[in-house]
């Protein structure tokens, strides 16, 4: 059975970008797989977390992903560190992959910085628990952004790498999945930078959590050029501000940039910018009142990943359990 496995950090608020680059995706593909969501909490960690800030969002992260539309039932929805499955094939992967591969991942570099010396090594290894993580349940597809695509090429080689070094067929090798339009949603700030939840303005993003109002208030105050709509598609060379608001409408209305530029073509930005509130406020308006609904009543939301980590311990433990034996490992009596 081909197998989705999904991951998001409960490092904040999920945002506009997350919502059509991300979950909406998701929503979309339970109808076609097999579907694991997970909230990778001990991902999060490799920078470091306030406890209750943490607890804090892995509630809200899981109320927005049940309020836009994943079925814990059908699917699973759970918690990372409530699988103990994937950090124990992590250390395994930390045997296999090379250093080598891990010194090529451009994300540890941009995230650590100039103070490298000083990132934790979590920081660094992450990307083999997250090889883990999809492995540990053979998961054969994996949803990812062009900035993940690298760690996914990681994982291939690392099951590849067990699969030949132990002459067993033990792992797939999980393919990407690069969904759609939104995939790349950018600052209502800066048009040249990714939409984040880091960002220091709020102003920057649309929160999951925004009421009408605010979603209203950040659209009118998000930034633009003085010139007029384009008329074609060529029109947007140079205006990523223009680009970014029409690629948000056509992300919200299922169609296409081309088609927002020709049904906008030449307007004023202030006419644009109302509709695109109006439209907005219409897809978002029902998750964030769903949300709201989950996140007054925490122990709903603690009982569903709960259950949820119960299911993929009973999905991930055969698996462990398979390559433990091929590792040689003694069994418990």
């Amino acid at each position: 059975m081909n197998r989705i496995f999904s991951g998001v950090q409960p490092t904040g608020n999920l945002h506009l970008g997350n919502y059509l680059g991300a979950v909406r995706n998701w929503v979309r593909l339970q109808d076609q797989f097999q579907c694991l969501f997970c909230l990778v909490d001990l991902h999060a960690i490799t920078v470091w977390q306030p406890p209750e800030a943490l607890r804090a969002h892995t509630r809200e992260v899981a109320a927005a992903m049940l309020a836009a539309g994943v079925d814990a039932k059908k699917h699973i929805l759970f918690v990372q560190s409530q699988n103990p499955n994937h950090a124990e094939l992590a250390w395994l992967f930390n045997c296999v992959a090379r250093i080598g591969w891990l010194n090529r991942m451009t994300q540890f570099k941009e995230k650590a910085g100039k103070n490298r010396e000083n990132a934790s090594v979590g920081l660094y290894a992450y990307p083999n628990l997250m090889s883990a993580d999809i492995l540990v349940y053979k998961a054969t597809h994996v949803p990812v952004g062009e900035d993940q695509k690298q760690h996914l090429e990681l994982a291939r080689d690392t099951a590849q790498k067990f699969n030949s070094d132990y002459g067993q067929d033990v792992f797939p090798l999980p393919e990407p999945m690069i969904l759609g339009a939104g995939t790349r949603v950018m600052s209502l700030r800066d048009g040249t930078k990714k939409m984040s939840k880091s960002d220091e303005s709020d102003y920057s993003r649309i929160n999951m959590t925004d009421d009408a109002e605010t979603i209203d208030l950040k659209l009118r105050k998000a930034k633009t050029d003085p010139l007029p709509l384009p008329e074609t598609p060529d029109g947007l060379e140079g205006r990523p501000e223009a680009a970014n608001l029409l690629g948000i409408w056509a992300a919200l209305a299922n169609g296409t940039r081309d088609e927002a530029v020709a049904q906008f073509a030449g307007r004023q930005f202030s006419a644009f910018k109302k509709e695109l509130s109006e439209l907005a406020v219409a897809t978002l308006g029902p998750i964030n009142a769903e949300m709201k609904r989950y996140l007054a009543d925490p122990a709903q939301i603690d009982a569903i990943l709960s259950e949820g980590a119960r299911r993929a311990r009973a999905l991930s433990a055969p698996v462990l359990a398979e390559v433990q034996d091929i590792v040689g490992f003694l069994k418990a009596v």
